[in-house]
């Protein structure tokens, strides 16, 4: 595992609470968790998520999970969620799994980069030692930040950058 961790160059915001049923901060990720590329027993299932205590004037929120360990220049985005309105601070677990029906109204997933608009699991390369999977809730001063559903996961951080008012992370581990 690495020590990179790709949050601490961004500016700095104030940090909020990130709670989950689902994985523990600092634990292995869960077989629910898990894609099936990465263990066949995977479930693809986006974890249960429950936030609080973020800043005031929060007009939305968006979700990521990133693989900063992935074997490439930039990472791996496995879900990216975007125009979560601000009165939502919980997501069921699956709630961004493919064919769910459980974001609320308005949400846009992107294309994770295994190409598709849902959660992906953990998949790490066999043999290529433990990987850490960032989940992360960003607190937006916007209700929307209007990136059509064709832009990346990196367009998305970008405009985020812009945007974030606070930032609550859990971070989950998986080697295959």
């Amino acid at each position: 595992m690495y020590d990179y961790d790709p949050y601490e160059f961004l500016t700095p915001v104030p940090e909020f609470t990130l709670e989950s049923s689902s994985i523990t901060d600092g634990a292995v990720m869960p077989l629910a968790q898990v894609n099936p590329g990465g263990h066949p027993d995977g479930g693809d299932l986006s974890p249960q998520l429950s936030w609080s205590g973020f800043p005031e004037g929060t007009r939305g929120f968006a979700v990521t999970m990133y693989d900063p360990d992935a074997p490439t220049a930039s990472g791996f985005w496995h879900w990216a969620v975007t125009g979560i309105p601000a009165t939502v601070t919980s997501l069921p677990e699956g709630a961004g799994s493919a064919g769910s029906t459980t974001l609320p109204a308005g949400a846009l997933t992107l294309n994770n980069d295994g190409g598709y608009p849902a959660y992906m699991g953990s998949a790490p390369p066999a043999g290529h030692g433990p990987h850490r999977y960032m989940v992360v809730v960003h607190a937006l001063d916007v209700e929307s930040l209007d990136v059509p559903a064709s832009a990346t996961p990196a367009v998305l951080g970008f405009n985020l950058h812009f945007h974030t008012l606070g930032r609550a992370r859990l971070t989950a581990v998986y080697e295959a």
